[in-house]
């Protein structure tokens, strides 16, 4: 048996790091530009990723019940503006924002932008993301594992406790091997930043392709 035959049989000994997120935002140049100023280049941070970053600036999210300040912009600039929040953060905000996988934007609500040069207001585009995993090309294959499929999370130290089923898997050689959460289930599954969990196909995948 082979290295690769080997850890596509046993999956549910993979560990993936956890990365929980506060609520944040990924916005593209043109909104940059009108929240900051002309030819906008943002300012990273910390760096998440080979190409994704937190960056030095903010903004304001305004809701119909209250205004959240201090929320971080995620670079690089995207083709979508997006808000992720947690269920917490969407409460306070008073938006019934879906919970979606990022990228899944189509119906959702909008929300008022306000940097320090002036306010956009977003049609379309908050979310609540749902717990997901990214991975490079190189770690799909390793894993027998493609964009769009599905996986089940489990826990390191009982592995019969499921902790979050059908976990959508997102491939791209921007990303570092992460499960990703909001601060809300972070909290529920009482997983932090730099913590670990375990790797399996979810059911419906690994029947589809038996």
């Amino acid at each position: 048996m082979n290295q690769l035959t080997h850890e596509r049989m046993t999956q549910s000994q993979v560990r993936v790091p956890v990365a929980v997120s506060p609520s944040h935002v990924h916005l593209t140049p043109a909104v940059i530009e009108q929240l900051f100023c002309d030819h906008y280049r943002l300012h990273e941070r910390d760096r998440l990723g080979p190409a994704h970053f937190a960056t030095q600036e903010s903004v304001t999210l305004i809701g119909p019940r209250a205004r959240l300040t201090g929320i971080r912009v995620i670079g690089p600039a995207r083709r979508m503006n997006q808000v992720e929040l947690s269920l917490t953060d969407a409460l306070r905000l008073g938006i019934d924002a879906p919970e979606r996988a990022p990228g899944d934007l189509e119906g959702t609500p909008g929300i008022v932008i306000k940097g320090p040069r002036m306010e956009f207001t977003l049609k379309v585009g908050v979310i609540r993301a749902l717990p997901h995993l990214h991975m490079t090309p190189h770690d799909a294959d390793r894993f027998g594992l493609a964009d769009r499929d599905l996986a089940d999370v489990i826990s390191e130290s009982d592995a019969r406790r499921i902790m979050f089923r059908a976990v959508p898997v997102q491939v791209s050689a921007d990303h570092r091997f992460e499960l990703h959460l909001d601060v809300d289930a972070g909290k529920a599954a009482g997983l932090a930043s730099g913590d670990h969990v375990s790797l399996r196909k979810h059911p419906r995948l690994a029947a589809a392709r038996t």
